[in-house]
């Protein structure tokens, strides 16, 4: 079963080893981002490192700006060499998102949004929050005083 946008934005937003989490959640969110085609999903983990490590090498020396990429190679390099990976690819016009994941797209690995050579990220604007009442998770550990009705 394929996986969808709304599942990848939930498991990157709670991927706390990216430090981008919220800038590429965001680009997923985006209703212009889509699914590219994606003619080579599965992979392992040390095929991964080895492409990605080439990569960042050529986006330095092409000056493409990327995210998410040091924190990628990072996750990478703790997995053994043979562990399988699935790879996603979003897009909307010039930029690409790749993402990595255990095959769930519920533990993402990492991802890395880039575009092409000299051309800066889309902006990144994090989601309004809803105003009003913040809403209060009853919790059984804690005593609730305010509750407590006084005689």
């Amino acid at each position: 079963m394929p996986v969808t946008k709304r599942q990848l934005i939930g498991a990157l937003l709670t991927a706390c080893h990216i430090v981008e989490r919220d800038r590429l959640a965001a680009f997923i969110r985006d209703a212009d981002t889509a699914f590219a085609a994606n003619p080579f999903p599965a992979t392992i983990a040390g095929a991964a490192r080895q492409g990605w490590g080439m990569r960042e090498i050529e986006y330095r020396a092409m000056e493409v700006a990327s995210a998410g990429l040091p924190c990628l190679l990072a996750a990478l390099a703790r997995l053994p060499t043979s562990e399988p990976l699935r790879q996603e690819i979003l897009r909307a016009g010039t930029h690409r998102l790749y993402l990595l994941h255990h095959g769930d797209g519920c533990q993402i690995v990492g991802a890395v949004l880039h575009g092409k050579p000299g051309q800066e990220l889309p902006p990144f604007r994090i989601a309004p929050r809803p105003r009003g009442r913040p809403r209060r998770l009853p919790s059984t550990h804690q005593l609730d005083l305010f509750g407590m009705q006084t005689a």
